[in-house]
């Protein structure tokens, strides 16, 4: 299967892409068989993201998954934002080839740590 139009469009121009100043939580994830990882960076407010960035070494897939995570989670809640899973994404994309959802789509891993860094910093 190749790829779509819209996962395409996300590879070519990433939405949300770079690095973030002061960050509220940062979280890395990575996938040890492929070598790709994605880093997210939210900002919180009110406890929703109010930004959100992200930094891709990886595949066409996982570059647009990320992009595309990020268009999700932006303005959700963090608990609503934490139930998006990686066939959410896939599907918010039109699909993906064969074994590409599990490797390429990192952004809800990533997005529990930096939650996670989040929370560490504000108890």
């Amino acid at each position: 299967m190749p790829y779509n139009r819209k996962v395409m469009d996300h590879f070519m121009s990433p939405r949300n892409a770079g690095d973030m100043e002061s960050a509220d939580g940062v979280g890395k994830a990575a996938n040890q068989v492929d070598g790709d990882v994605v880093i997210v960076r939210i900002k919180v407010k009110d406890g929703k993201i109010s930004e959100v960035k992200h930094q891709v070494f990886g595949c066409a897939a996982a570059i647009a998954g990320s992009s595309a995570f990020t268009e999700m989670i932006k303005g959700k809640a963090l608990e609503d934002a934490l139930k998006i899973s990686r066939q959410d994404v896939a599907d918010y994309l039109g699909g993906l080839p064969e074994g590409k959802i599990g490797c390429s789509i990192l952004g809800p891993d990533a997005l529990k740590m930096a939650v996670d860094d989040y929370n560490s910093r504000n108890r």
